[in-house]
């Protein structure tokens, strides 16, 4: 397979790209985003681009991939409701309406969250937008489309949180996390669990294409 990922750099696809990169069956992994990810392999490219809105100049390079992985996101914290819309939705549907263009054999998968408001009408704003940006992609025409809800996600194998204060928390309460993994596998996944699951919809799909923490953890 050929694997686009986006957003590399953050805590969750920096798992996703090292579980592509361990993958027997991925030929080829290339992250787009504004910087590179630092990591070097033979079957990695990292294609650097600044506007993330528009990809006019690059569209030759978009083409050719079985999978993307859109592991891009940001917090609402703070944020105003058309400004957490322009780098959630309108930012995901630039990337994702081009690829579905280019790669129609595409399986694309994006990285929502629990609590997502698939009828984009509650009370949550960020949940409203992610609603509302899920039911955007899945109208796309890719060959299958799935969107990944986890919760609390622990990082795995060196992945780090590019916000300082939340990889500080991460740091204190590893051990609780990998506790609470234990105890209560449904209410919580991994970084490394995320990539392996993603590749998995890459290659035979999933039952459902809305997929909460527990479905997720199921996929082997």
């Amino acid at each position: 397979m050929n694997i686009l990922i986006f957003g590399a750099t953050g805590m969750v696809g920096q798992g996703v790209l090292r579980e592509c990169l361990l993958a027997p069956d991925v030929e080829r992994v290339v992250t787009i985003g504004r910087s590179v990810t630092g990591n070097t392999h033979p079957k990695l490219y990292e294609l650097v681009h600044k506007d993330m809105y528009d990809y006019t100049g690059i569209e030759s390079e978009l083409k050719g991939f079985d999978a993307c992985f859109f592991c891009l996101g940001v917090s609402s914290v703070g944020m105003k409701e058309p400004d957490y819309k322009r780098v959630t939705y309108d930012l995901t549907l630039a990337a994702a309406t081009v690829l579905a263009r280019l790669n129609p054999g595409m399986t694309f998968t994006y990285v929502t969250g629990a609590g997502s408001d698939s009828t984009e009408r509650g009370s949550s704003m960020w949940a409203r937008v992610k609603g509302a940006t899920e039911n955007a992609l899945l109208r796309l025409p890719f060959k299958a489309a799935y969107m990944f809800r986890p919760g609390v996600i622990q990082p795995l194998n060196g992945a780090r949180s590019k916000t300082p204060l939340y990889n500080g928390i991460y740091v204190v309460i590893a051990p609780l996390l990998s506790l609470a993994y234990r105890l209560w596998p449904d209410r919580m996944t991994t970084t490394e669990q995320v990539g392996r699951a993603m590749l998995i919809v890459a290659r035979r799909g999933a039952p459902k294409v809305l997929l909460e923490t527990p479905d997720i953890n199921a996929l082997r």
